[in-house]
Order: structure tokens, then C-alpha cells, then sequence
């Protein structure tokens, strides 16, 4: 399993190629994105990932297409538009988080660099 930088920056590489913005949303989604649990993202991205989780997959499919495929061709242009500019600011909050990864926490046996101490 990637960690949700690698998966977000894939994704924004998608979004970022050639083809109809529809083939490259479903594309950077599923082979991306929906793989990805809320859990792995920082508590500030879970909203906002849930909010992009629903309207990629709001569509019942019908005739064996996917859930992505019949909510993206029901999309107009425009909604297509937001989910991938979506995609794009999530990818920039994982970044600014770093994999919502929590802070490791400060070793106090570990000495303080001299560049550190205070002088007096």
C-alpha cells in the first residue's frame, strides 16, 4: 500500500495528461485514490476526502459499470472540473501534512544540538 502523497501526486499526474477530463478523473481516481482509507489522512483532509468519495461514487452503476464510471459520466463538465481541482487541493493539504503522519515524539535522552541551546 502507498502512502497518500505518492497516491495523491499519481493522481494529480493523471489529471495533469492528455485526454477527455472525464477518462483522466475516473483514471486518476480509480487507479489512485479509491484505494485509500480515511484513516491514512490527517483529521483536517477526512472531510473533504469523504466529500470527493461521494461524488465519485454517488451514481448506482448500471450493466456492470463501476460505481466511479456512472457517477463521472453523469457529471456535467463543470462538476467534473471541481472534483478535479478537489483532487488537486487535497494533494497539497497531504503534502503540507506530511502523509498525516502523527509528530514523532521528542527522545529525551537524545541531546540538543549546540545550534539549539539558548545562550546566555
Amino acid at each position: 500500500m502507498s502512502h497518500p502523497t505518492e497516491s495523491f501526486s499519481a493522481a494529480v499526474s493523471v489529471l495533469a495528461g492528455n485526454g477527455h477530463i472525464k477518462q483522466r478523473l475516473i483514471k486518476a481516481y480509480e487507479e489512485n485514490l479509491q484505494s485509500i482509507e480515511e484513516d491514512q489522512l490527517p483529521i483536517p483532509m477526512k472531510q473533504r476526502f469523504a466529500d470527493l468519495r461521494h461524488l465519485m461514487q454517488r451514481v448506482a452503476p448500471l450493466n456492470g459499470e463501476g460505481a466511479v464510471c456512472a457517477s463521472v459520466r453523469k457529471m456535467s463538465l463543470d462538476e467534473a472540473d471541481q472534483c478535479a481541482k478537489l483532487m488537486v487541493e487535497l494533494y497539497g493539504k497531504v503534502i503540507r501534512h506530511g502523509d498525516g503522519q502523527a509528530a514523532k515524539p521528542i527522545d529525551s535522552q537524545q541531546p540538543v544540538p549546540p545550534f539549539l541551546v539558548k545562550s546566555g
